[in-house]
C-alpha cells in the first residue's frame, strides 16, 4: 500500500514502524474471511483491510481520530486471525496498538466511555481490587438486565452479568518445589486469573512440579500490562513491562530460570512482545527481549516434558483454541497434542479460527458483538456433545462458561487430572472418591 508520510513523521519509532506495517498490505482482502467483526457485520470499516485504511489516514495526516475511525478501530478484537491468514505478513497487531495509543492520546470520549475504561484500568490489574469489585458486584448484578435497556450503561451491565454468583474458593495446594531435575520456571502470577479461576494456578503448579520443573513466583512481579495496551494507556502499558522485566531479569542473572511460563495465552501475547514495546528504551531493550525470548506457553514448556502417561478416562474433549495462542503466539498443535497423550478423545470445533468474543475487556466494551460472538462458538463446541470444554485462557473460559451447558476448564487442569492431580471441581462427580 502506498503511503505518504513525511521525514519529519518518520523520525518517530512509532509512526516509522506503522509506515512499514501499513507498506506491506496489498489489500488482497483475505484477512476479511476470517476477521470476526467482518463476518459479523459485513462492514469494510470493520475489517483488517477497513481498520488499515482509517489509520492511515488518521496518522498520515496527524488528524485528530475522528468518532467514526474510533469506532471501528475499537470494534476491532485484537483477535489476529488476519495476521494467521494475511499473505503479506503485515503486522496487524503492532498497527492496531499504535492506533489505540494515538486516539488515547488525543480523542475525548463521552464522560461514561472514560468513566467505565478508568474504572477497568485501575481495578481489573490489580487482584485485590479485582476481587472486592467482584464482591461488590454480587450485591447489584440483578440490575443487569435493567442497565442494559440503555445503550449508555450497556457496558456497565455487561461488567455485572460477568460476576460470578459465588466467588469461587481459593484451592489448597502444597508449596510448590523450587527447584527441580528439569529447570526452573518463574510461574506468571496474572492479576485476573488468580481471582476468576485460582484452580488454574494450582493445577498448573502441581504439573510443572511432576514434570521435573521447579516453579516460583518472582518477587516484584504484577500485571504484564495487556489490559492496559489493549485500551491504549500506553504509560500504564511499558511502566508494568519495566516492572516485570526487572524482576524477571533479578531472577534470571540470580539462581537463572528456564522459562517465564504463562497459563493466561493474552498474558503471553503480550510478554512475547516486551522486546517490541521496549525496543527505542536503551535501560530496557536487551533486557526485553531477552524476556520476550523466555516466555512460553505453559503447552508449549509441556509439549517436550517428561509427563507421565495419562489417564483420560474416555472423556470426550472439544478444545477451543484462544485467539491469543494460536494467533498471537503460533502455538496451535501443543495443548491438543498434550490432551491426546493424556489419553483424552480430542475434537475441533468449526470455525475454530474465530473469536469467542471475549478479547480482554471487549465483552464489556463492545457487549452485543461479544454476545453474538459467544454464542456462535458455543453452539459450534456444543454440536460436538463433549464432555467438557478445554481452553487455554481465562477470558475464554468465562466467556464460553457462561454460555455452555458443559463444563469448562483450562488444558492443564486436565492434564493434572490426568497425571495424578486432583479431578477439576467441575468433574469431581465423575471421580466421587477423590476430593477435588
Amino acid at each position: 500500500m502506498q503511503t505518504s508520510f513525511s521525514s519529519a513523521q518518520l523520525a518517530d519509532p512509532a509512526m516509522a514502524a506503522s509506515e512499514a506495517v501499513i507498506r506491506k498490505c496489498v489489500h488482497c482482502g483475505f484477512c476479511t474471511a476470517t476477521c470476526p467483526t467482518y463476518v459479523l457485520l459485513g462492514d469494510e470499516l470493520d475489517s483488517p483491510r477497513g481498520r488499515i485504511y482509517l489509520i492511515k489516514q488518521m496518522l498520515e495526516t496527524e488528524a485528530d481520530p475522528a468518532p467514526e475511525v474510533v469506532k471501528h478501530v475499537d470494534r476491532c478484537l485484537s483477535c489476529l486471525a488476519c495476521m494467521t491468514t494475511c499473505p503479506s505478513g503485515v503486522n496487524y497487531m503492532h498497527l492496531v496498538d499504535h492506533a489505540r495509543a494515538y486516539i488515547e492520546a488525543r480523542y475525548r470520549r463521552p464522560w461514561r466511555e472514560r468513566v467505565i475504561r478508568a474504572l477497568l484500568a485501575w481495578t481489573l490489574p490489580h487482584p485485590r481490587r479485582f476481587r472486592l469489585a467482584l464482591r461488590l458486584g454480587r450485591w447489584v448484578r440483578h440490575t443487569a438486565p435493567l442497565l442494559a435497556r440503555t445503550a449508555a450503561f450497556e457496558p456497565l451491565a455487561a461488567m455485572l452479568s460477568l460476576v460470578p454468583a459465588r466467588m469461587p474458593p481459593k484451592p489448597a495446594f502444597a508449596a510448590a518445589r523450587t527447584s527441580g531435575a528439569a529447570g526452573r520456571v518463574a510461574l506468571l502470577k496474572g492479576c485476573a486469573e488468580p481471582v476468576l479461576r485460582p484452580a488454574f494456578r494450582a493445577a498448573a503448579i502441581r504439573l510443572l512440579n511432576r514434570a521435573g520443573y521447579g516453579v516460583l513466583a518472582v518477587e516484584g512481579e504484577r500485571c504484564c500490562g495487556a489490559l492496559a495496551h489493549h485500551m491504549g494507556r500506553e504509560t500504564d502499558s511499558l511502566a508494568a513491562a519495566r516492572r516485570n522485566v526487572d524482576a524477571w531479569s533479578r531472577e534470571i542473572v540470580g539462581e537463572g530460570l528456564t522459562a517465564i511460563v504463562v497459563t493466561a495465552s493474552g498474558c503471553g501475547t503480550t510478554i512475547k512482545d516486551y522486546g517490541f514495546m521496549l525496543r527505542e528504551d536503551p535501560a530496557y531493550a536487551a533486557k526485553a527481549a531477552r524476556v520476550s525470548a523466555m516466555a512460553k506457553d505453559i503447552s508449549e514448556l509441556l509439549d517436550t516434558a517428561d509427563l507421565p502417561l495419562g489417564n483420560g478416562r474416555g472423556l470426550k474433549v472439544a478444545y477451543h483454541a484462544a485467539c491469543s495462542l494460536q494467533h498471537g503466539q503460533k502455538v496451535t498443535e501443543a495443548p491438543k497434542r498434550l490432551l491426546e497423550r493424556a489419553g483424552y478423545h480430542v475434537s475441533i470445533p468449526a470455525e475454530a479460527h474465530l473469536c469467542c468474543g471475549s478479547a480482554g475487556t471487549y465483552n464489556i466494551l463492545q457487549p452485543k458483538i461479544a454476545a453474538a460472538l459467544g454464542a456462535r462458538k458455543v453452539a459450534h463446541l456444543e454440536r460436538l456433545q463433549p464432555d467438557v470444554i478445554a481452553t487455554g485462557n481465562v477470558g475464554c473460559a468465562v466467556q464460553i462458561g457462561l454460555r455452555a451447558s458443559a463444563p469448562v476448564v483450562h488444558v492443564v487442569e486436565l492434564l493434572d487430572w490426568a497425571t495424578g492431580g486432583p479431578a477439576p471441581a467441575s468433574l469431581s462427580h465423575l471421580e466421587p472418591n477423590r476430593s477435588a
